[in-house]
């Protein structure tokens, strides 16, 4: 999403299989603010052990920077958000942290998969509306520079 967004194809590196980042990566935008991309969690495919250290280290980040201001949860439009989906938005709501959900793919649906979909991801996350969005098209990729846009002006 990073790459799609920002219309460069390699400045965040990429797999086809998931979890492969599994570290934090900054990308300095515009000498303006940063992108933070931070290791996934639900489909990674990575040693357990792995994994495990992810969370605490997801969790200093987000709730150690007083310059953050919104975080991007990504979700796959092609399946529905999973309980770490959930308690990622439960814990961002719960400590006062601004966020967005990016449910990514679009591309990949039908007009009418696409509209289900976001319904029963809505659901799922207790009634947040989710962005949809594909790499491929950019569709989508004005509503989340909008959200980006308003937190990242100085006032």
């Amino acid at each position: 999403m990073i790459n799609s967004l920002l219309g460069r194809s390699q400045l965040a590196r990429t797999s086809s299989t998931p979890g492969r980042t599994q570290l934090i990566n900054f990308f300095l935008i515009n000498d303006a603010f940063y992108f933070v991309d931070l290791p996934g969690y639900g489909y990674a495919r990575a040693p357990l052990d792995v994994k495990r250290l992810w969370g605490p280290m997801i969790e200093q980040y987000l709730a150690t920077r007083p310059n953050l201001v919104l975080s991007i949860l990504i979700s796959d439009l092609r399946r529905e958000p999973t309980r770490l989906d959930l308690q990622m938005k439960e814990w961002l709501s719960s400590m006062g942290k601004p966020f967005i959900i990016v449910a990514t793919k679009a591309d990949k649906l039908s007009g009418n998969q696409l509209r289900v979909s976001l319904n029963r991801g809505a659901k799922v996350l207790n009634g947040v509306e989710l962005i949809s969005y594909s790499a491929v098209t950019r569709k989508g990729a004005d509503r989340i520079w909008k959200e980006i846009s308003k937190r990242t002006v100085e006032g």
